[in-house]
């Protein structure tokens, strides 16, 4: 998963979610320093990557780039599953998908205490271009796979897996339409136990 599901799977608990959004970032058990309920979201989302990379429908999607990308299948496949998550957005929230992110980025500006220093980093270039909005389009998450890869020094050739989403659009969409259902319910299950 990428960040519009992590937020998403959240629940409604603005620390929770900010927890679950700054989460890859947060090695082992340095999460004990921050609020009880932005640690539960580290957690949450400790247990959602788990949960996710031994899921078979999500390895059935990262198969299918595997040869070409190697291990960086599983990143492209959580950017490609935002993507659907996204244009799908009024099959899974009654909230304005505009309105859902600008909370958030809102969320995030009146928190900055509890930032990590690589949230903090990352905020003014996620609100200006909008990225969990951006998602909706093929566009969108090209740019995004692009600026990933810019990062890691197109090393892992990403921003080219867009061939792939377009040509296996419908086997990825329908992918995770099943496996969405899924995870949904794992977290709900999730969040009643904390």
């Amino acid at each position: 998963m990428n960040f519009l599901a992590y937020i998403f799977l959240s629940g409604d608990d603005e620390l929770l979610k900010i927890g679950n959004f700054m989460a890859d970032g947060i090695r082992g058990k340095h999460f004990e320093r921050f609020p009880a309920d932005v640690q539960k979201g580290i957690v949450l989302h400790r247990a959602i990557d788990t949960y996710t990379d031994a899921h078979p429908i999500f390895r059935e999607s990262t198969k299918r780039l595997h040869g070409k990308f190697h291990h960086y299948s599983g990143v492209i496949v959580d950017v490609f599953y935002d993507h659907f998550l996204a244009k799908n957005w009024t099959r899974y929230s009654s909230e304005d998908l505009v309105i859902f992110a600008d909370n958030f980025y809102q969320s995030l500006q009146d928190n900055p205490e509890i930032l990590t220093d690589k949230t903090k980093g990352m905020l003014p270039y996620m609100m200006q271009y909008n990225w969990l909005v951006s998602y909706q389009t093929v566009a969108g998450i090209e740019r995004i796979l692009t600026q990933m890869d810019n990062r890691i020094k197109n090393n892992s050739n990403m921003r080219f897996s867009i061939v792939d989403l377009k040509f296996f659009y419908t086997e990825f969409e329908e992918e995770f339409t099943l496996f969405f259902e899924e995870v949904r319910s794992y977290c709900s299950a999730k969040l009643i136990d904390f």
